[in-house]
C-alpha cells in the first residue's frame, strides 16, 4: 500500500476545508457571487444548446425571451430594450422620431392610414384616413405587421420615401419627404364657452410643461376666468414634467413628490421651482380609469393641496418610478427603482407586486390595508388604488349595436365614402348629423353584417347552459323560450332607438377626415359628461367651497 506524506495531506485538507467554508459563506451572504455563479449556468447552457440542440436554434432570440420572462416575474414596468427597439423607446420618452408622421393600423385584415397628422409630410402629402397601403418604395406591405410597416415609413429627416395606397378604386403613389416628427403632449386646447378654457394633456414627454404653459397663457390672453385639464387616457411619462406643470398653478417651493427607493441615490424631492402662472384660477382636472404614473402625480398633488377638484373616474394606480440604464452592445434596461409619494404622503400604487397568490399573480391592495392622508384642507384621502375624484361621474355605455358598427368598421367605412363625395364640411363644433344624412347611412347599412348579442340576450344564452349542465333545463325551457321571444332584438328598431349614439359615432368619424386629431377632440366637447359635470362645479362659487373645505367628509363617491 502506498501512504502519502501526513503534512501535506493536511494541509490540502485545511485549505480545501477553507475554500469550502469561504464559498459557503459567500453562497450565503454575497449576491454578487450568486449573480456571477448564475449567469456563467446560464451562458453555459445557451452554449451547449447552440453546439448540441438537435436543430438550428436563434441563440439570440432564446436569450431574448429568457430576459423577458424573467422580467416578468418582476413588475409589467421593467423591460428590456434592445437596440433595434431604441428608436421606438426614445420616441415614447421624448415624442419624437423622423417619418412621414402618420398613425397606422390594420383594419379587418387591411394595413392603412389611421391618422394623419395635420401640417406632416404624410397629411400635406396627401395620404388620407382609409388609405389602403399597398407599397413602400418597392416593398410590398400588404401581408406585413403595422410594426414593419411603421419602420419602413421611418427614416433620416429629409430622405424621400415613395408610399403606394389603394383609395376606392384607384391606386395612387405619393413621393414623401421624411421630416423630424414632434408630436405635441396636447393635441388640443381651446375655449369651452367665454370664461372657461380647456387644455387636452395627451403625454407627458420632452417639452409637456412648455406646451401646457403655452396653451395656459394663450387661453388667458384670451380673457378665461377658469379652466379644465385634460389627463384622461394619458398613460403618463416624465416625471420632471409633471412637477413643471404642476408648478404652473402653486407657488414656488411647495413639494410635488418624492421618490423613495432601496438605494439613497434614487431617493429625491421634487419642488416647484418658479413663481406660478395662475395660483387662483378656478381649476378642474379630468381624469379616468387610463390616467397613470405623471398624470396621476398632477391630478394627485393639485388634490393634495386643494388647488383642483378632480372629475371622472378612480385613476389607474401606478405609482412606481422607473430609471432607464444602458447595457452593453447599445441596449437598455428600464427599471422600477422607487415608489412615489404625493404631498399628503400618500402612494397611489394599486398592485403589490412583491407579493403573489399561489397562482404566481399580483393582487390589488385591499380596502383594509389602504391607510388615510390628509389634504392642506384637512379632506380625507386614501392610499393603494390610485387618485380617486372629488365627483365621480360614471362610463359612458354603448349600446351593442353602435359597437357592433364600429367595430366592423362600417362607421369607418362610411366616413371615407362621405369624405371622397363631400370636398369639405362645417368646423367641428358646428358639424352635425342630419336627419336625412342619417337616413343615408341606415339606407347604405342595407345587406351588411352588423348582427350582434345584446347584454340581456347573453345572459339568457349563459342561463340556458347552466340550465342544461345542472340539469334543470327541461323545468324552465317554456319561460326561457318565451323571454327569448320577448327580448330578441330587432336590428331596425334599434337603428331608431339608439340613433343619437350612433349619429355622434358617425360625427366624430366624418370630422376626422376634414380637421383630424384636433377636430375630434373639440367635436367630442360638446356631448361630454365629465365636461359639463365641470363647467357646472367651475360656475358655482358655493359647490366649489362645498367639495374643497369638507374636511370632515370622504372625498365625494356619488
Amino acid at each position: 500500500m502506498k501512504y502519502f506524506n501526513k503534512k501535506p495531506v493536511l494541509v490540502i485538507l485545511i485549505a480545501l476545508l477553507s475554500i469550502g467554508l469561504l464559498f459557503s459563506f459567500v453562497n450565503k451572504n454575497d449576491k454578487l457571487f450568486a449573480i456571477a455563479k448564475n449567469l456563467d449556468i446560464f451562458a453555459s447552457l445557451v452554449r451547449e444548446l447552440d453546439s448540441y440542440y438537435v436543430d438550428d436554434i436563434d441563440a439570440e432570440q432564446l436569450v431574448t425571451i429568457g430576459i423577458n420572462a424573467m422580467l416578468e416575474e418582476l413588475d409589467p414596468y421593467t423591460e428590456f430594450i434592445p437596440e433595434e427597439n431604441s428608436d421606438d423607446f426614445r420616441f415614447l420618452t421624448t415624442g419624437e422620431y423622423a417619418g412621414v408622421g402618420a398613425l397606422i393600423g390594420n383594419r379587418t385584415g387591411v394595413n392603412m392610414i389611421l391618422m394623419p397628422y395635420k401640417g406632416f409630410p404624410a397629411q400635406s402629402g396627401g395620404l388620407r384616413i382609409g388609405d389602403q397601403i399597398l407599397k413602400v418604395d418597392t416593398v410590398d406591405v400588404s401581408e406585413k405587421l403595422t410594426s414593419d410597416i411603421s419602420k419602413l415609413l421611418k427614416g433620416p429627416a429629409n430622405t424621400s420615401v415613395l408610399v403606394q395606397v389603394k383609395r376606392g378604386v384607384d391606386t395612387l403613389s405619393f413621393d414623401i419627404t421624411r421630416k423630424k416628427i414632434v408630436i405635441s403632449n396636447v393635441p388640443f386646447y381651446g375655449k369651452i364657452d367665454d370664461n372657461t378654457g380647456y387644455i387636452k394633456l395627451s403625454d407627458f414627454t420632452t417639452n409637456a410643461a412648455a406646451d401646457v404653459r403655452s396653451a395656459f397663457l394663450d387661453l388667458k390672453s384670451q380673457g378665461i376666468t377658469r379652466l379644465v385639464l385634460d389627463v384622461r387616457d394619458n398613460p403618463g411619462g416624465i416625471l420632471k414634467e409633471a412637477v413643471d406643470i404642476v408648478n404652473l398653478f402653486i407657488p414656488k417651493g411647495k413639494e410635488v413628490v418624492r421618490t423613495i427607493g432601496k438605494l439613497e441615490s434614487v431617493n429625491s424631492v421634487y419642488k416647484t421651482t418658479k413663481s406660478p402662472v395662475d395660483k387662483d384660477i378656478p381649476l378642474v382636472v379630468l381624469i379616468n380609469e387610463r390616467s397613470a404614473s405623471a398624470a396621476e402625480i398632477v391630478a394627485g398633488a393639485l388634490q393634495d393641496y386643494d388647488r383642483a377638484i378632480l372629475v371622472g373616474r378612480k385613476t389607474f394606480g401606478k405609482g412606481l418610478v422607473q430609471t432607464t440604464i444602458p447595457l452593453s452592445y447599445n441596449s437598455q434596461i428600464k427599471v422600477t427603482t422607487a415608489k412615489y409619494y404625493i404631498p399628503s404622503g400618500r402612494c397611489i400604487q394599486a398592485i403589490d407586486y412583491s407579493k403573489k397568490d399561489e397562482n404566481g399573480l399580483s393582487n390589488s391592495i385591499p380596502d383594509s390595508l389602504r391607510n388615510e392622508f390628509r389634504t392642506k384642507n384637512g379632506r380625507i384621502v386614501l392610499d393603494g388604488a390610485g387618485i380617486e375624484p372629488d365627483k365621480k361621474i360614471d362610463s359612458k355605455n354603448f349600446a351593442p349595436i353602435t359597437y357592433s358598427l364600429v367595430a366592423r368598421n362600417l362607421v369607418f367605412e362610411f366616413g371615407n365614402e362621405f369624405f371622397i363625395e363631400n370636398k369639405e364640411i362645417t368646423g367641428p363644433r358646428e358639424f352635425q348629423i342630419s336627419d336625412a344624412l342619417y337616413e343615408d347611412f341606415v339606407s347604405w347599412l342595407d345587406g351588411k353584417e352588423y348582427d350582434y348579442t345584446t347584454y340581456v340576450e347573453k345572459t339568457l344564452e349563459d342561463l340556458e347552459k347552466y340550465a342544461e349542465k345542472e340539469k334543470f333545463f327541461d323545468d324552465i325551457k317554456l319561460t326561457i323560450e318565451e323571454l327569448k321571444a320577448k327580448v330578441s332584438h330587432n336590428k331596425e328598431q334599434d337603428l331608431v332607438t339608439f340613433k343619437d349614439e350612433i349619429k355622434d359615432a358617425l360625427r366624430e368619424e366624418i370630422i376626422s377626415r376634414y380637421f383630424y386629431q384636433e377636430g375630434v377632440i373639440e367635436a367630442s366637447l360638446m356631448n361630454d359628461a365629465d365636461i359639463n359635470s365641470a363647467l357646472a362645479i367651475l360656475k358655482s362659487d358655493s359647490e366649489i367651497s362645498n367639495i374643497l373645505m369638507a374636511s370632515s367628509k370622504m372625498l365625494d363617491s356619488k
